[in-house]
């Protein structure tokens, strides 16, 4: 009987154990999502949460930003971005080393008073985009900033589906952080094993029709963004297989470059830029298909910085406005 006594007892020990160990971690204290009606979904607004190492702040606009006033403060100059995982970072990035706050980073070096806002969350399309500014606005902001991937091209709106249903998509804390564990990593793996991944019925969509709906939402974007008369630019961001093996051509982007030629909405492209780069620089850029690594971040927060304000494609914010103002 003690024998068993003592086996229940080093069992529950070493769930405790293993437990505390996740959590020191950071599993079991997820950024949370919620079901929105015009963006599809958002982060649940102010919240603050340490995960793997890193911080993660969302503001009362569902924001990865510190809080803010909704009325820019006079001599503010405020930059709204909008985008998806990238631009958001996920949990593998800290809040510090995220694109809008490298960028702000830079800012602050012409400018005293800036905001760069990050609006964003991951698997975004430019129909998200579309729903949050419908929903929030521009903040009074000097200048947006949307971030659009190759594979936003194509992809539709995504739905608030998952929230609460997908592992990665909480909306509410988890009892454990080994239930978060089980949830995130060995569910999806047996899901794979086990379920059949055939495609649901349903009437095919061509890539020329998604990439033309897309248009159509973007140019919707561009009629809201303009009609406050605030300056418009695009942060074109690559996928790994457009540049490697071998630089190429994504599909669709040179469709979209004509559209924004035709719009005169300036491109900050980084498919441009880091195809003139070495294969090993390029390789040290992605930690996985889409995302970057901490080096590419602060590589595109350069690009965006030079484009905008060294080559003065921003007036609030180029070097010589700035420095009159010291």
């Amino acid at each position: 009987m003690k024998a068993k006594y003592w086996i229940v007892g080093c069992a529950i020990a070493s769930l405790g154990a293993i437990e505390l160990a996740f959590r020191l971690i950071g599993f079991g204290n997820p950024a949370l999502l919620q079901a929105d009606a015009k963006a599809g979904y958002i982060f649940a607004p102010n919240q603050l949460v340490y995960r793997f190492g890193n911080r993660l702040e969302y503001n009362q606009f569902s924001q990865r930003s510190e809080q803010i006033d909704s009325a820019k403060l006079e001599g503010t100059l405020r930059i709204l971005m909008i985008g998806d995982s990238v631009l958001n970072g996920n949990n593998t990035t800290d809040q510090q080393e995220t694109i809008p706050e490298l960028f702000e980073a830079r800012l602050l070096g012409i400018k005293k008073q800036v905001e760069v806002l990050n609006a964003s969350a991951g698997s975004w399309g430019i129909g998200n985009q579309l729903g949050y500014i419908r929903k929030f606005g521009t903040f009074e902001s000097d200048a947006v900033i949307l971030q659009i991937g190759t594979h936003d091209l194509l992809q539709p709106p995504s739905s608030s589906g998952g929230v609460g249903n997908d592992p990665l998509m909480p909306d509410r804390k988890p009892l454990l952080a080994i239930q978060e564990v089980f949830q995130r990593h060995v569910m999806p793996e047996l899901s794979r094993a086990f379920v059949s991944n055939s495609p649901a019925a349903r009437v095919p969509v061509s890539e020329s029709q998604r990439f033309m709906d897309n248009m159509q939402r973007f140019e919707q974007i561009v009629a809201l963004v303009r009609a406050k008369n605030i300056p418009l630019f695009v942060l074109y961001t690559c996928d790994r297989a457009d540049l490697l093996p071998v630089p190429n051509q994504p599909k669709f982007k040179s469709e979209f470059v004509d559209r924004l030629k035709a719009l005169k909405i300036p491109i900050i492209d980084t498919h441009a830029a880091w195809s003139k780069l070495p294969k090993t620089r390029v390789e040290s850029y992605f930690r996985d298909g889409v995302h970057p690594t901490a080096p590419a971040y602060e590589s595109i927060a350069d690009l965006v910085f030079q484009q905008l304000c060294t080559e003065k494609k921003l007036a609030a914010c180029s070097l010589t406005n700035t420095n009159s103002e010291r």
